[in-house]
């Protein structure tokens, strides 16, 4: 990997290099260019949120593979995700945009750019989406669990669902307040992950009577989804894994709102990466050494493994605290999601890409955030929830749409960049002669995942227990194809220019007056 240096244009009235080369990408400084590398290495970081994933996963693992898979999984997927993400950074190094995935594939495609852009755009959209609903979702449960064991507010469908919607709104009005205090929630996210993660190991290390043996913790396998192939089952299993290691692409989306954007962004998503894998491992390892009875923590009536493994582990009083950590971390989590889809869906819209884009692309002069983005964000993760109502297995299956919308998304610029081979121009930051190895593992690992998270999670399958993922991922993919081949084929052209260079100093100009 290379680093290198560039110059820094000086004076109080020239173009900062950010600008400079965000003009050179065809748009104005619409969004504030407040955050620093740290903030935006904090969104992706909180995104990815350890105690998001795999906690609110935690039980899917219990059932699909059990401990083995659990802790054996994490390091395997780390590792394949950081190539996956190695190879996106090299591409935003190149592209600092908020528009991000879906601009790269229009500006690397050999042909047909416009087509490769449209399609990356539209699955880019579709994780998203399915990324924030899976957060809150999350989220939601394990608040559902606290407030059950402080106050009765038993854990019913229809209790998580309110309070899903609730946690939706809070993340919308306060995203919708503007971006400066986003990124300071989003720095104060870093150290709560990092330090509620070590008091939590700690506690559930030393305060316990009784701990799992290394055999159990590092060896057993479960399969309680009723199929019969062992290496099925423990393939399923990853995706505790693989949601969790989602959204990093979020340091992409900010890089309009980010000091030094084409180094800060690649090493936010590669950073983001690592920590959460070390630190994941470790928590993830702690919380299954605390395991009183593994029966009890399936049938909790909370609903929420974790949360039952804390009481059992260490009493009402500490689980409780203990679960408030976890609530508060996934809360910052949510947050940060509603922040990169919001972007996403500005640039998006900014481009013409979605129906009603005038509407979505609109700046709020006053907090300079894309506040109807914002809220089509937090709708959109509403509706895909929804299905729990009468769906059992519908958190499982919006993870999975999480995934397989996500990656494909970003593995598809990574496919086009190795199609460029020596064309393509570097950024500051590359992988020089690792490049096209580490696509290549990329683009294999994507194509795998992308078919297993797929297939059927339990068996036997029944309206209840149905992976309605295959048919989200369709509607999505029919819809783009449709509208695509109907009448988007004849206009859109795939990123646009927003002017010359003059056109673009005036609407900064304009959103600076006002």
């Amino acid at each position: 990997m290379s680093n290198d240096k560039t110059e820094v244009s000086t004076g109080s009235t020239a173009l900062s290099e950010d600008e400079k080369r965000l003009h050179q990408l065809g748009y104005a400084q619409e969004l504030s260019r407040t955050m620093s590398g740290f903030s935006n290495f904090a969104v992706s970081f909180t995104i990815i949120s350890i105690l998001s994933g795999c906690l609110t996963l935690y039980g899917f693992g219990l059932n699909t593979g059990g401990p083995v898979m659990i802790v054996w999984g994490w390091p395997v997927v780390g590792i394949m995700t950081l190539l996956v993400g190695l190879a996106m950074a090299e591409v935003c190094s190149s592209f600092p945009t908020a528009g991000g995935l879906y601009y790269w594939s229009a500006k690397l495609a050999p042909s047909n750019g416009a087509a490769w852009s449209w399609f990356t755009g539209w699955f880019n959209f579709l994780g998203q989406v399915a990324v924030t609903a899976g957060i809150d979702f999350g989220a939601a449960f394990f608040l559902n669990a606290l407030l059950d064991l402080q106050f009765g507010f038993s854990a019913t469908p229809g209790h998580t669902i309110l309070l899903f919607g609730l946690i939706l709104l809070v993340h919308a009005l306060l995203n919708s307040v503007g971006v400066k205090l986003v990124a300071k929630l989003n720095d104060v996210s870093v150290w709560w992950h990092i330090v509620g993660v070590a008091f939590i190991v700690v506690v559930l290390a030393f305060v316990p009577d009784h701990h799992q043996s290394a055999g159990f913790v590092f060896g057993h396998f479960v399969n309680n989804t009723g199929w019969g192939s062992t290496f099925y089952v423990a393939m399923l299993g990853l995706l505790l894994a693989q949601y969790t290691f989602t959204g990093y692409d979020a340091s992409a989306h900010m890089t309009e709102e980010t000091h030094d954007a084409a180094r800060s962004g690649p090493r936010g998503i590669v950073m983001s990466i690592i920590v959460s894998l070390v630190a994941g491992w470790v928590l993830l390892i702690g919380l299954t050494f605390a395991i009183q009875s593994y029966d009890g923590a399936l049938n909790s009536d909370t609903a929420v493994p974790p949360a039952q493994i804390f009481i059992d582990a260490v009493g009402s009083s500490l689980g409780k605290i203990l679960l408030l950590v976890v609530v508060g971390a996934q809360l910052f989590c949510g947050m940060s999601s509603v922040t990169a889809n919001s972007r996403m869906i500005y640039a998006f819209s900014r481009d013409g890409a979605l129906p009603a884009s005038s509407f979505w692309h609109k700046i709020n002069p006053k907090t300079r955030t894309p506040t109807n983005a914002i809220w089509l964000a937090a709708v959109g993760a509403f509706l895909l929830g929804l299905p729990y109502l009468w769906n059992a297995t519908a958190y499982a299956a919006v993870t999975s749409i999480a995934v397989i919308g996500l990656y494909i998304a970003y593995v598809i610029p990574t496919l086009l960049r190795l199609l460029q081979g020596d064309r393509f121009v570097r950024g500051p930051w590359h992988l020089g002669r690792w490049s096209k190895p580490i696509g290549v593992i990329a683009i294999v690992w994507v194509v795998f995942i992308t078919i297993l998270f797929m297939l059927p999670q339990v068996s036997p399958v029944s309206a209840s227990t149905f992976n309605y993922t295959p048919i989200a991922v369709l509607v999505v993919l029919g819809f783009a194809g449709i509208w695509w081949l109907a009448s988007a084929r004849k206009w859109f052209t795939g990123p646009k220019v927003q002017g010359s260079e003059e056109e673009l100093a005036a609407i900064e100009r304009d959103l600076e007056s006002i």
